[in-house]
């Protein structure tokens, strides 16, 4: 959204006051529902909400396939608010993270109000070898985020997630004000499509903390490049789930902290 604003310009004469308008990333609440009742509350930018409710339910572990919903849609045409309708085997199988009560999501706001970290790791396996990839292929689509930002370039304040396939062609990406809504925007995506099994790697704009780490996993996803160094309790999960986990070393190669062995014969 536009949005006028103040400028100023320091100069050797004084001061000199501008107008400018600037492009503000819009930032709405998205309710989701389980079963037709309250389930959470995210901050996210408005757009692609069935997408972003399908890899938030994958992530939390609530589904595992698309055919785990028999419904997934608006609430009266109410773009705010998305309910998601569980088969009644899959209703049975997960009812304990249904009816918890004082729930508070695994994956979309961190750790915060977790008594042990051991309780977010549901459903979540170790990851197999998969293919190994070219460093310099993963090095070039890490390059390219900003080709699939256009919100970032236009307002500044918008996270990426972008999922490419193992010869570097992008699959599905996202963004959004919130780092985990735009992962779950992109992963969805690829879920409902049936095609989440051709992604490779996953490049984020933001730091790769333990949730992200999660639902790349529950994805999964094998292989993570953010560009912002991880979190000590992302590379632990990382590690024990056989991810490979990288950031740029701020020149023309990566930090790899976890899973080498997935990246051309390193290590």
């Amino acid at each position: 959204m536009k949005t006028a604003v103040k400028q100023v310009v320091r100069q050797d004469g004084g001061d000199v006051w501008l107008e400018k308008d600037l492009d503000l990333i819009r930032e709405e609440p998205l309710s989701i529902r389980i079963q037709g009742k309250p389930y959470t509350v995210v901050m996210r930018t408005p757009g692609d909400e069935i997408d972003h409710v399908a890899g938030f339910c994958l992530g939390e572990g609530l589904v595992d396939s698309p055919d785990d919903f028999s419904a997934l849609g608006y609430c009266d045409e109410d773009v705010n608010v998305v309910t998601a309708t569980l088969t009644a085997e899959r209703q049975e199988l997960v009812a304990a993270l249904i009816d918890r009560r004082g729930f508070i999501s695994q994956t979309s706001c961190g750790i915060c109000g977790k008594e042990l970290v051991d309780d977010l790791k549901q459903r979540i396996h170790r990851l197999d070898r998969g293919s190994d990839l070219d460093i310099m292929t993963v090095i070039r689509s890490m390059d390219s985020l900003s080709d699939h930002q256009p919100l970032r370039n236009r307002t500044r304040a918008a996270h990426g997630a972008v999922l490419f396939d193992r010869g570097g062609a992008p699959l599905s990406a996202a963004e959004d004000v919130g780092r985990h809504n735009a992962l779950d925007k992109a992963v969805g995506r690829l879920f409902l499509g049936g095609r989440l099994q051709d992604a490779a790697y996953l490049v984020l704009s933001s730091r790769a903390s333990y949730e992200m780490i999660q639902k790349a996993a529950r994805a999964g996803i094998r292989s993570v490049f953010a560009l912002s160094r991880p979190t000590a309790l992302a590379m632990s999960l990382a590690g024990d789930l056989g991810m490979t986990l990288a950031c740029p070393d701020g020149k023309n190669g990566l930090y790899v902290f976890t899973g080498d062995f997935r990246l051309g014969g390193v290590g």
